[in-house]
């Protein structure tokens, strides 16, 4: 008996079925494309011909870089070079074009190369410092993403860990913190981290208000963790625990070295979405007075000869913004598929 093969229908025959299969349909397709074309055009009208891009022209460096020493570039062009290098190299790993062996000193070159980017940008030991209020536009916004991001991540674990302790002080403070931070709005929590944590501090001991904002969205963002984590925790079957006790694993050794690797290959979207999240979220600390991205855009506002100069200079960062979070979901569903 011969097999018959299916043929994927042509476009013709696609549109027919999906678009013009009958006569309201065929009119709703066509009013659509209408109002799509419309649109579109009215846009590209906009942006070739009425909107005045020099705004972005005249404040290029304070969108990316804000008020940090123009002399002292170079030391941000390096730190920039180690990102890309370590990116490329891990986008290689992903793909298993290296062998298995050097991806286990991966993570390493990471965690090593965060205080070097950090001395490069502050200064310090040798190098001129600058203070933090001098770091602002897009370097701010990818300095605090990241150092929340890198501090969260390991606490947000321990979070989930602990909620499910034995323990029962580990337990029920796990469990209190995580829904006193989820209860509360990002903004509130920027707001008390500005003004309480001085509060707590020894008098010689003075963080700025980068720190504390940094603070605030690690705070923030170790609850969300802790929950995606716990989330796949609750995903391994009891199987892997009985399996582990078998071969004569303990507790901390069978959650760390079966369990958790598991848990965590198991909710990489949710994970990456909350890292997108909070990108995203270091707009809010405009609002505390820091300049990053959203921030210095406001600032450039408020310049003379551009205060009506909205639509561009929002366009331009909501752009930048794009950029960054589908470039971490791109990385994120090209690991899923390896």
């Amino acid at each position: 008996m011969s097999l018959l093969k299916n043929k994927s229908p042509t476009i013709w025959q696609w549109l027919r079925k999906n678009l013009f299969n009958n006569w309201y349909n065929s009119i709703l397709t066509v009013v659509c494309l209408w109002v799509l074309v419309w649109a579109i055009k009215s846009i590209l009208t906009w942006v070739l011909t009425q909107a005045k891009w020099a705004v972005i022209q005249a404040n290029f460096s304070l969108f990316f870089v804000g008020r940090f020493p123009q002399e002292l570039y170079w030391r941000l062009w390096l730190a920039l070079v180690i990102i890309l290098g370590l990116t490329g190299l891990s986008w290689g790993a992903i793909a298993k074009r290296f062998p298995s062996r050097f991806n286990t000193w991966l993570p390493l070159g990471w965690a090593l190369s965060f205080p070097i980017i950090l001395w490069l940008i502050g200064g310090g030991l040798g190098l001129q410092p600058v203070e933090s209020g001098l770091w602002n536009g897009l370097l701010l916004t990818i300095l605090t993403a990241a150092v929340s991001i890198f501090i969260s991540f390991p606490l947000g674990i321990l979070l989930a860990l602990g909620r499910q302790s034995q323990l029962f002080f580990v337990r029920w403070f796990s469990i209190l913190y995580i829904e006193l931070i989820r209860g509360l709005p990002l903004i509130g929590i920027l707001f008390l981290a500005q003004v309480m944590i001085p509060l707590f501090l020894p008098p010689e001991i003075r963080l700025d208000r980068v720190l504390r904002g940094m603070a605030g969205l690690t705070l923030f963002s170790a609850a969300y963790l802790a929950e995606n984590v716990r989330g796949g925790l609750q995903s391994i079957p009891r199987g892997q625990f009985e399996a582990a006790r078998s071969l004569g694993f303990n507790t901390p050794l069978t959650m760390l070295l079966i369990v958790l690797p598991q848990a965590l290959r198991a909710v990489i979207p949710a994970l990456v979405g909350q890292f997108i999240g909070l990108f995203k979220d270091t707009s809010l600390l405009a609002i505390v007075g820091l300049l990053e991205l959203t921030g210095i855009a406001r600032s450039i506002l408020a310049q003379p000869q551009f205060l009506d100069r909205y639509a561009e200079v929002y366009l331009f960062i909501g752009f930048i913004y794009w950029i960054f979070c589908y470039s971490m979901s791109l990385a994120s569903r090209r690991l899923e598929n390896q």
